[in-house]
């Protein structure tokens, strides 16, 4: 018995190694992407019993079948042009699909993604001048942790220029972490081709790690139903952007320090965040944009709000608050912007078809961008 226990690993082992190497050996090809936008997606799981593929946007999963080599396959679409997350369950446990080694990165929920392609959608590369990414790394006395920030300069943004730009405090959504933005919502190539195009002003975006408190990490989407720690997240969040973060930026990039040259925009939770920061601080921005907000019902909004008026809110220069109409968020929106209207607060008031997806948060950067700093 004792030789069997020293054999058994060796068993798993080979095992694992026998299933990996057949599935490479049937070169099993997924996603496949086909011209006219329909994609096919292909799992090797021969003893599952039941394998579905979830796509975002998607209300529900798509069943997959399995063929006589245990390949489950299913073909959906066609899908419009974009980047699309999706993931495996096979009898219940989610993922990935490991025949596609590219990963949609997340602090929660890892998932792959497929690209249908169009050349004239603004988040595609396109033959312009490029603007820089930058990653700074620095120690938060507020959140007692090491974090990072990622800074966006537009094409010829000279350090050695007198030149000073605008600058945009673009937010992530829950689970995400700082490079989100670029590199799921690829807010560098939006910003590249609407300045390209003339559409939109150059402009530094700094996008910084949302969390006040990772506390809600680590209790995971639970969290929300505390309302002290998700309160604590989103209020913190506010101390460390004001205190830490925006000194850094003044005092490394060329970069304008009134608060007409300074907007802040977010998706989901860091739409509240951009609201309850941008709204509570008037004096500090004067574009504030929210993408699909969510938290913004932690309290209510009276106590979340307290000097939100007319008055106060005449200073700022756009508030732009959008949502799609299948969003789970659209009703707690809708009140939120009802509230606004009865204390007479003006704000541009969008709401597009879609979920509570990176398709629609492209779109809402997309058309955001062009009407700031104006």
């Amino acid at each position: 018995m004792k030789g069997m226990a020293h054999l058994l690993p060796l068993t798993v082992l080979f095992l694992l190694y026998a299933a990996a190497a057949a599935e490479k050996s049937q070169h099993i090809v997924s996603p496949e992407v086909q011209a006219d936008g329909r994609v096919t997606f292909r799992f090797a799981d021969p003893n599952a019993l039941k394998v579905e593929v979830s796509i975002e946007g998607e209300a529900a999963p798509t069943p997959m079948q399995k063929d006589e080599k245990g390949i489950w396959t299913a073909t959906v679409g066609p899908l419009a042009p974009d980047f699309y997350g999706y993931n495996f369950n096979a009898d219940g446990v989610n993922l990935v699909d490991p025949s596609n080694t590219t990963l949609k990165p997340n602090l929660l929920d890892l998932s792959n993604e497929v690209h249908i392609p169009d050349p004239s959608s603004p988040w595609e590369i396109a033959d312009v001048p490029h603007g820089q990414l930058h990653q700074h790394f620095y120690r938060s006395k507020i959140a007692g942790e090491d974090r990072d920030y990622y800074v966006y300069t537009p094409p010829r943004y000279d350090p050695k220029n007198k030149t000073e730009y605008p600058v945009l405090y673009l937010l992530h959504g829950f689970s995400d972490d700082a490079s989100g933005w670029t590199a799921v919502g690829r807010a560098n190539v939006i910003l590249d081709n609407l300045i390209a195009q003339g559409k939109a002003k150059p402009m530094l975006v700094v996008m910084t790690l949302g969390y006040g408190d990772t506390e809600v990490l680590r209790r995971g989407w639970d969290s929300w139903s505390d309302k002290e720690v998700a309160w604590r997240n989103l209020s913190r969040y506010t101390d460390i952007l004001l205190g830490e973060v925006i000194p850094q930026i003044e005092g490394e990039y060329r970069v304008k320090k009134d608060r007409e040259s300074r907007a802040i925009a977010g998706l989901s939770m860091g739409g509240a965040e951009s609201l309850l920061t941008g709204l509570n601080h008037p004096d500090q921005f004067a574009w504030v944009g929210a993408f699909s907000s969510g938290g913004i019902d932690n309290r209510d909004f009276a106590t979340e709000f307290p000097g939100v008026d007319v008055a106060t809110t005449k200073k700022l220069k756009l508030l732009w608050i959008a949502c799609g109409t299948d969003d789970h968020l659209i009703k707690i929106n809708r009140e939120f912007k009802g509230w606004l209207k009865g204390k007479g607060v003006p704000f541009t008031d969008i709401e597009t078809p879609g979920m509570h997806t990176w398709m629609v948060w492209r779109r809402n950067l997309t058309a955001l961008a062009p009407l700031l700093f104006r």
